[in-house]
Formats: structure tokens, C-alpha cells, sequence
């Protein structure tokens, strides 16, 4: 998949397709499939100099400070590692060797230490985007000896102050489609399964990435997968537009598992419009998960079932995630059933289950990735509160199905716990009584 352009802090928009894939990658896994994931990095480019220019840093530091804050994003929402993370600067010989490639077959050419792919030498151009040859505009600024407007930078002749590499055509830095190719057939081959990356980078970016690989004699991916953006009031995340809502911000305010149960529910081709509401909506979502497993984790040993068939229906029909999710609910419903009614084994039957469906999906609340439990006897402020806002969005729910005893039983066990919960026009309020 192609990765980030270090520029800046991550923010949500960012790391939505990085989850998507990884949720992709776990299922493939438990279907029994052996997965490498390449999760490239884009280390030098216009915007990453631009930055690094304004901030009076080095542009090598500037990336690498950067891209630090990325992969800690990644691991913070609970993403495995990749099996490899190259960067781009790191492999500018396996470009200079694709472009010697795509000059020698006449789909490439030099001018003034640029170099070039002609658009028109591929007769496949615009499939995978489904753009007309004719209409096509590659957004770059004009340059000398480019012989047609629709020919798109592959190397880029070395300018003042700018970081510069050697090539048999003269020192120059690479373009980003040239880059990703590169990457991904070093360690994929000339022929993959899958590449991944948001819907933005379907033009021109892959069109161009599949034109230069298949020129060159490369079957490259068979299957392309594109991620929806995030978006605030209609318009993509994106920090020209000012409208970020950066990771270390949302982590502030929100448990990690929760921000990624927001960003992995919906499908993945849906755009997200983010709002503070559905961010806490999903929170109380996933806090209905947890409350149960822990819930149930009180009657008997909870460990890690088997997927229901409707879950991998869904995860097999395009990675569905929304209706996985709805089946996760479902069992949660009906274990919270199963342990009002006292039958604990139907209980733990169910629990197994909303462990492996949660496992799959990266959010398992009793993994030792999210379980804070630390063996301690006595929970946090932090960790009651969690607890105690789960069985009252658990509460809420069954008042709003009409299913007052489940309600009642929630309030029951909170009363147990001395929990004293008082209804408000602003919505339940619960203190802890005091002795």
C-alpha cells in the first residue's frame, strides 16, 4: 500500500486506510493465507522541502521526525507492523534500473536531465482510472522538452539547494509514481496481489504508477483497492485545507481502541464525516463490547472462539465491516441475555465468540494489547469510569429497544457496585456512594 508522505503530524484522514488494510490483512491471515504487506514511505517530495524550507530544518530530519510520528500513530490504533517499510530514498537504484527499462522499450525519454514517461506509447493508459487520453492533465507545472502535456515526471534534474542523486542522465531526485513502482516490486515482484491506497490516489498517481510498470514489462497488481477519505463539512481532511483533526488531539480525548472501532466500522470505499458526535458514539459502541466481555469475563474463563458464519460472509463480501460489526452487537445482545438469565455457559459461549469477531478487527478488549486490567484488585478512576459508562450506554440502548428489564438489570449491577445513577434531562449522571 502506498504509505505516507512525511510532511507533517498524522491525522485521522491519514491513518483511516492504513487501518482498512490492516483489517484486510488480518482476515486474510485467519483465512489460513500468507500476507506481506509493503507499506511504502514517501521521504522526499516537493511538499516535504517546501515544509522543511518554511521551518528551517533539514529535510532529511524534517521526514524523519515525521515519519516517526506516523508509525507511532500506527502503533498506538493497534496496527501490526508491516513486513517491510522502505522508504523511497533508499531505493533510487531499482529506479534508475525501471527507467533504463522504459527508455530502452520507447515508453520513456530524456529532456534537459528530466526524464519522462510518454502517455501516448502505452495503449492501455487510463484503464485503471477510466480516463479518456485526450482529457488527461497530470497537475505538474510545465517544463522544457516534454514532448506532450499529458507525459508525466519520472526524475527530476537536480535544482539549487535541492537534495540530488546521480543517474546516467545527470543528478536529479525522483517523482512519486517512479518511487512506488520501484518499492513495490523490489519486494513484491513484478506481479502482486493487491495495492492499496486512498481513492484520491486512483488518478494520476496509480493510472500512472500501473502505466510505467505494465510499459516495462511488469504485471504489477491484480487487484487495486481504494480507501474513502475522512472528511469535515464535505471536503477531504487535509492540512492545505486546514481542516485536520491531528492523532495526538484525538488521543487526548478518546481511548485508542475506540478512535479505531470509529474509523474500521464503517466500509471501507464509505466516506467518513467526522463529527465529535459520532466519534462518541462510536466510543460508547465499542464500551458496550468491552462491558460484556469483562462482564462475562467475571463468570468463567473468556478465551478466543469461533468466528460465526455471518461475520466471515461479511468480511468475505469486500471486507464489509459494518455488517461484521452488526454481527458482533447481535452476540453481544444475546450474551447479556444469556448471563441475566443465569446461563453462563451460553454466556461464555457467546463471549468466545465476540473474541475471536474483535480479534479479527484489531479491537479484542481482553487482548493484552487493550486490556488495562494490570491485575490490580482495585480499578482506576479511569477504569471504573470506562466500566461505568458502558452499562449505562448498555442502559440507554435497552430503554430505547423498550427492553426495561435489560435496562433495569443494568442498574441493578451498577447499584450493586454502589453506583448511584440519576436520570437528567441531560442524560443519566452517576456518582459512587459514599459510605
Amino acid at each position: 500500500m502506498c504509505g505516507a508522505t512525511v510532511q507533517g503530524v498524522p491525522h485521522i484522514g491519514h491513518v483511516r486506510g492504513v487501518l482498512n488494510y490492516d483489517v484486510l490483512r488480518r482476515w486474510l491471515v485467519h483465512s489460513g493465507l500468507d500476507v506481506l504487506l509493503v507499506r511504502n514511505v514517501t521521504d522526499i517530495d516537493d511538499k516535504i522541502l517546501t515544509k522543511a524550507a518554511e521551518n528551517e530544518r533539514p529535510w532529511w530530519e524534517w521526514g524523519a521526525t515525521h515519519e516517526r510520528a506516523f508509525e507511532t500513530a500506527y502503533e498506538q490504533l493497534g496496527c501490526l507492523p508491516p513486513s517491510i517499510n522502505p522508504r523511497a530514498t533508499g531505493h533510487v537504484t531499482q529506479m534508475i534500473e525501471l527507467m533504463e527499462r522504459l527508455i530502452e522499450s520507447g515508453h520513456g525519454y530524456v529532456a534537459d536531465g528530466d526524464v519522462y514517461f510518454s502517455v501516448k506509447s502505452f495503449d492501455d493508459y487510463g484503464k485503471l482510472s477510466g480516463q479518456v487520453l485526450e482529457d488527461v492533465q497530470q497537475g505538474e507545472t510545465p517544463t522544457r522538452g516534454k514532448r506532450d502535456p499529458r507525459d508525466f515526471t519520472m526524475w527530476k534534474s537536480a535544482k539549487p539547494g535541492e537534495p540530488s542523486w546521480p543517474t546516467p542522465w545527470g543528478n536529479g531526485r525522483p517523482g512519486w509514481h517512479l518511487e512506488c513502482s520501484a518499492m513495490a516490486t523490489a519486494y513484491l515482484g513484478a506481479e502482486f496481489d493487491i495495492h492499496g491506497g486512498g481513492i484520491d490516489l486512483v488518478f494520476p498517481h496509480h493510472e500512472n504508477e500501473r502505466a510505467q510498470s505494465n510499459a516495462a514489462g511488469d504485471a504489477f497488481s491484480r487487484f487495486w483497492l481504494h480507501n474513502a477519505w475522512v472528511t469535515m463539512s464535505g471536503e477531504k481532511m487535509s492540512k492545505s485545507l486546514g481542516n485536520t483533526v491531528s492523532i495526538p488531539a484525538m488521543l487526548d480525548r478518546y481511548r485508542a481502541p475506540e478512535l479505531r472501532y470509529y474509523l474500521v466500522q464503517p466500509h471501507y470505499r464509505s466516506t467518513i464525516e467526522y463529527s465529535d458526535a459520532a466519534v462518541s458514539e462510536a466510543a460508547q459502541g465499542y464500551r458496550r463490547i468491552e462491558t460484556f466481555l469483562r462482564r462475562a469475563a467475571q463468570s468463567g474463563d473468556v478465551t478466543i472462539g469461533t468466528i460465526p458464519e455471518a461475520f466471515a460472509n461479511a468480511l468475505d463480501d469486500d471486507l464489509a465491516t459494518p455488517q461484521a460489526v452488526a454481527v458482533v452487537h447481535t452476540t453481544v445482545r444475546d450474551g447479556n441475555a444469556a448471563l441475566d438469565a443465569g446461563d453462563t455457559s451460553k454466556a461464555l459461549e457467546f463471549a468466545a465468540a465476540v473474541r475471536a469477531m474483535t480479534d479479527v478487527l484489531g479491537l479484542d478488549p481482553l487482548s493484552a494489547r487493550w486490556s488495562e486490567a494490570g491485575g490490580s484488585e482495585t480499578p482506576t478512576k479511569e477504569a471504573l469510569s470506562r466500566i461505568v459508562e458502558g452499562l449505562l450506554a448498555e442502559r440507554q440502548q435497552a430503554r430505547a429497544e423498550k427492553d426495561f428489564a435489560r435496562a433495569d438489570a443494568a442498574r441493578d449491577r451498577l447499584s450493586q457496585a454502589g453506583i448511584v445513577v440519576e436520570d437528567t434531562p441531560n442524560g443519566p449522571q452517576w456518582t459512587v456512594k459514599s459510605d
